[in-house]
């Protein structure tokens, strides 16, 4: 059992709650301007502000501070076409012939269907996985903890990182598995969280007249 060292919290900045105010107020306007887009752009992206982004993502807390993620970033076009191959395959049986009724309704309303041209349009893919098992620093295997939820942590900084970067970025979650270990060379104690689209937009991109839910609808103050 490794015991327990702490240091001084020299990173925290208070602000005076003024200034709390107008930062919160500025970030909420800016990640309201987010949108998931599903056509990109072939314009190249620096791979300093991928690698930035990611990091951005590893900073997020962690089960017992395990860090249980990894972060694939794919760029080579030949595999990103294979990607979108055994994605397409999936998708298409899963919206001939899997997917009920409620779903698809739910899901005529953002224009999608099994046709996923995004995954080769894209300069980068990122896909994420959750990994269950890790090395100490000994080389035991150790167990982690609260994988998905801090996964679902890391993602959600690394998508606001994105943009806060200046790029569109698409969360995509196969319907279907994709043999993405297999593809990606990631061994059995990780497993595919979601495949996240990042590149430009296109001029003239479009996306899904939609609205998102007021402070009333999504929070309760007690």
């Amino acid at each position: 059992m490794t015991e327990a060292r702490f240091v001084p919290l020299a990173s925290y900045r208070q602000y005076t709650p003024e200034r709390m105010k107008e930062r919160a107020a500025s970030f909420r306007a800016d990640m309201q301007r987010r949108r998931s887009v599903r056509h990109f752009s072939s314009r190249p992206v620096p791979r300093r502000v991928i690698e930035d982004c990611i990091l951005t993502a590893g900073s997020a807390p962690s089960g017992a501070n395990m860090q249980p993620w990894h972060f694939v970033v794919v760029s080579a076009a030949h595999v990103k076409r294979r990607i979108r191959e055994e994605a397409e395959k999936g998708e298409k049986e899963f919206y001939q012939h899997l997917a009920g009724r409620e779903f698809l309704d739910a899901l005529s309303g953002l224009g999608t269907d099994y046709n996923k041209p995004f995954l080769e349009e894209a300069p980068y893919l990122i896909v994420v996985f959750a990994r269950s098992k890790g090395l100490s620093p000994d080389g035991r295997q150790i167990k982690h903890y609260y994988v998905r939820e801090s996964v679902g942590i890391a993602t959600g900084l690394l998508i606001a990182a994105i943009h806060n970067a200046g790029l569109a970025a698409l969360p995509y979650t196969p319907s279907r598995p994709i043999a993405l270990n297999e593809i990606l060379e990631r061994p059995e104690s990780e497993r595919p969280f979601l495949v996240l689209v990042v590149g430009y937009p296109p001029d003239g991109a479009l996306v899904p007249d939609i609205c998102k839910k007021t402070l009333e609808e999504i929070a309760t103050f007690v």
